[in-house]
């Protein structure tokens, strides 16, 4: 039996700044390197055509000093829009983010991080650019993430988070690993697949 997935309630870290609307799957995570039947070491090629694009002088923010150790990015509207390729978020969380705060997210690139455990939070525009003004000012300065209360604290400000009800309730209470849930209630699994005419019974 498998153990239980971890409830995520709260998350505390630094921030990661990347401005830009519409960014997409295959810019955080080029197709080349889909090829793998792992997912392990995407991780060192997250946004590596814009890392490689950008100029010297002024990093990319995941070339950026500044910002490393950071486990939360701020984004703007439409992040994760594109292909549906789960590499993406997988590629992110390798790198060691551990949450998405943005003004919006591409639906199945939303699915596709809750279901690895990562929250992606929605903020208004303005907040979204008081945060990146934040980070790129303080970025040492860790932000507290509450995904019960669905706040962010940074200082003595707090800023709404916005997720809908089934995600904020997968990830507190833990069940947002549906293959982990699966092999949680072996029992369940084989009475239900006996009940299916196409699984069984042919």
């Amino acid at each position: 039996m498998s153990s239980p997935s971890p409830r995520i309630q709260r998350l505390t870290g630094t921030m990661l700044p990347l401005r830009g609307h519409d960014i997409d799957t295959d810019r955080i995570i080029p197709a080349r390197f889909l090829r793998a039947i792992t997912f392990e070491g995407l991780d060192q090629h997250v946004f590596e055509d814009d890392r490689a694009s950008t100029d010297p002088s002024r990093p990319h923010p995941f070339d950026n000093p500044a910002y490393r150790g950071a486990s939360i990015l701020v984004v703007n509207r439409n992040f994760g829009c594109g292909s549906s390729r789960e590499h993406a978020p997988q590629a992110l969380r390798g790198w060691g983010i551990r949450a998405v705060i943005g003004e919006s997210f591409s639906e199945i690139f939303f699915g596709n991080s809750v279901l690895l455990g990562i929250p992606c939070l929605t903020v208004s525009a303005e907040d979204a650019s008081w945060l990146m003004d934040l980070a790129e000012s303080s970025s040492s300065m860790a932000v507290d993430v509450d995904l019960e209360a669905l706040a962010l604290t940074a200082g003595d400000r707090v800023v709404a988070l916005g997720m809908s009800r089934a995600a904020q309730e997968a990830l507190v209470s833990g069940a947002w690993d549906a293959t982990n849930l699966l092999l949680e209630n072996p029992e369940q699994v084989k009475a239900t697949a006996a009940r299916l005419p196409y699984v069984s019974g042919f």
